[in-house]
């Protein structure tokens, strides 16, 4: 399928444009350490495609919890006391610029987790690009998690285009995947915890070892 340049680009949050060091911290804080970050954040991923395997659904911050009791052994205070940290998450550095980018050329810019509500807020007005930013959409709204189908669906619906005049750019192979198979134009970054594309899930449209790269890629697309 020939891709063409979008109307919408919908960035994932969590890693892609949130920093996670300060949930690292938190970690160490509650008497963990902060390497364990990616076993924590990975397991939470798995925890929560296990529950859409089976069927169940819970929300984010639920799985994360939970991870961070398996891995750590910590008690469930000092397990809450973590997950408050993803409410102080700040930017990249590579995403001021990107989104600019877009809003310069007259592309909208949106967010789509399915993390907890408020977590990109926080962030993104943090690090002052929350301006740039139409909507910021989690599908914790409609109880799905990405990479179902319907979650990106779901966000394409309510920026009332077509799945074809969005693209997500993410740095998880998984959610490129899931958001190519609803029908979207995908953007990988290479910059954050994945190194390359997992190539057993196909190949992005786009990809760039920075958010930046990546949005010049996009636009440089065909348009419609």
């Amino acid at each position: 399928m020939t891709r063409t340049r979008p109307d919408v680009v919908a960035f994932d949050v969590n890693e892609t444009v949130l920093d996670l060091s300060p949930v690292g911290a938190a970690l160490t804080e509650q008497g963990s350490s902060a390497d364990v970050l990616p076993a924590v954040f990975s397991r939470t991923l798995a925890t929560g495609f296990a529950g859409v395997a089976v069927g169940s659904w819970f929300p984010f911050r639920a799985a994360f919890e939970s991870s961070v009791a398996q891995v750590t052994g910590l008690p469930a205070a000092r397990c809450s006391a973590v997950a408050d940290s993803f409410m102080e998450l700040s930017p990249h550095p590579d995403v001021e610029p990107a989104m600019r980018r877009l809003v310069d050329a007259g592309v909208r810019v949106v967010t789509l987790s399915h993390g907890s509500p408020g977590v990109a807020e926080a962030g993104l007005t943090r690090g002052g690009v929350a301006v740039l930013v139409e909507r910021m959409l989690t599908s914790e709204s409609i109880r799905a998690w990405k990479p179902t189908r319907e979650a990106y669906l779901w966000a394409v619906g309510v920026c009332g285009v077509a799945p074809e005049q969005v693209a997500l750019v993410a740095a998880h192979s998984w959610d490129v995947a899931g958001a190519q198979h609803a029908g979207l134009t995908t953007g990988f970054t290479s910059g954050r915890s994945e190194k390359v594309f997992a190539d057993v899930l196909g190949a992005p449209d786009v990809q760039g070892s920075t958010l930046v790269e990546v949005v010049d890629a996009l636009l440089a697309l065909p348009p419609r």
